[in-house]
């Protein structure tokens, strides 16, 4: 496709654990509603309609790379688009989130998904979205490629939307394991066409969410989240071969399963807020990246505490094998000066 040289690849680099002159940074969700000038376009177009229409989802992943000395772009879409490809409708509802109006309630309804799906026929705005944003970005910093992991699009498919306990998607691991996990290996399986076409359009790293790994514990992880996990990088890896890009797995308040993320092969884990940097280094080794994790709430405070809440986190992980972020995603009514604030302080320590 042509694209133009990269300028900057340090995010690639700490990911295959080579050395950089200075910590790289991005942040979760930083192309969002916290931008002035992305509630300015929001105002004029309903969500999904900017995930799916290229043009306008380029020019919201660039806003970020616009205004911040950023190390990466995270192409602007949503973990969901797969859960609307196979057939439910997905809204986004103000104050509210991601709706579902018609969830899974038994396991008979896994009959009305499109388990079939044509990946690039049903995603191919993504891919576009992807295509025209690495060209828009003229090598500036790599583009990131993402996909919410099986568990947690399983939550969101059965219980229509957020949740503060998922006792409706957690009452099928346990009431119907059996379908749990064919619908697990069908998100899977859409999953690994969904990365690999994201890297032949362009994406140079690839981030997998699982969002909702705090509401298991460490059997119905092992169970129910980890083996999907495991087999999404292997099998992108195994299809891409030559192609092959960084993957990373965040998998929040997951403490209890960081030993075995670290077996899974991704190059870099993701880690929230609550994990101590030297435990985690202690528990996944020397040979894994890691990536995060300052409280999304601390841009809240004052800009003096930032910059040494940055500081200490930035010795804890020191600059081999680092990729300094929030531990979660930035949140809504976040002043933008107090991101700058951060990512400026990275690139100082």
């Amino acid at each position: 496709m042509n694209f133009p040289a990269l300028k900057n690849d340090r995010i690639l680099r700490a990911a295959r654990g080579e050395e950089v002159d200075r910590i790289p940074v991005w942040v979760m969700r930083q192309a969002g509603r916290y931008l002035p000038e992305f509630r300015e376009l929001r105002s004029r177009y309903d969500f999904f309609t900017i995930c799916r229409t290229p043009e306008l989802a380029c020019e919201v992943t660039l806003q970020p790379i616009q205004r911040y000395d950023l190390d990466a772009s995270i192409i602007f879409s949503d973990i969901l688009v797969i859960v609307q490809a196979l057939g439910m409708i997905v809204e986004m509802q103000p104050s509210v989130g991601p709706v579902i109006p018609d969830p899974l309630k038994e396991p008979i309804d896994l009959d009305r998904l499109n388990q079939s799906i044509d990946v690039k026929q049903e995603l191919g705005y993504v891919f576009e979205a992807i295509t025209l944003t690495r060209h828009r970005l003229n090598g500036q910093v790599p583009l990131i490629g993402f996909t919410g992991a099986p568990w947690t699009l399983m939550c969101y498919m059965i219980e229509g939307g957020g949740s503060k306990t998922m006792s409706k998607a957690k009452k099928w691991l346990y009431k119907y394991p059996e379908e749990s996990k064919k619908l697990l290996q069908i998100l899977t399986d859409i999953i690994v066409k969904y990365l690999i076409e994201q890297v032949n359009a362009g994406a140079q790293m690839l981030q997998v969410f699982e969002s909702n790994a705090e509401y298991l514990n460490s059997e119905l992880f092992d169970r129910f989240s980890g083996p999907y996990l495991s087999a999404i990088c292997s099998r992108v890896k195994n299809e891409l071969k030559g192609n092959s890009v960084p993957m990373v797995v965040f998998a929040k308040g997951g403490h209890y399963a960081m030993k075995q993320l670290s077996t899974f092969d991704y190059d870099v884990i993701g880690l929230d807020w609550t994990i101590d940097p030297d435990e985690a280094r202690k528990i996944v080794g020397n040979n894994i990246t890691l990536q995060g994790n300052l409280d999304p709430c601390s841009l809240y405070g004052p800009s003096e505490q930032i910059k040494e809440m940055v500081k200490s986190m930035a010795s804890k992980f020191t600059k081999h094998r680092y990729i300094a972020n929030l531990g979660h995603g930035i949140y809504p009514d976040v002043d933008p000066e107090h991101l700058r604030v951060m990512i400026d302080a990275v690139h100082e320590c």
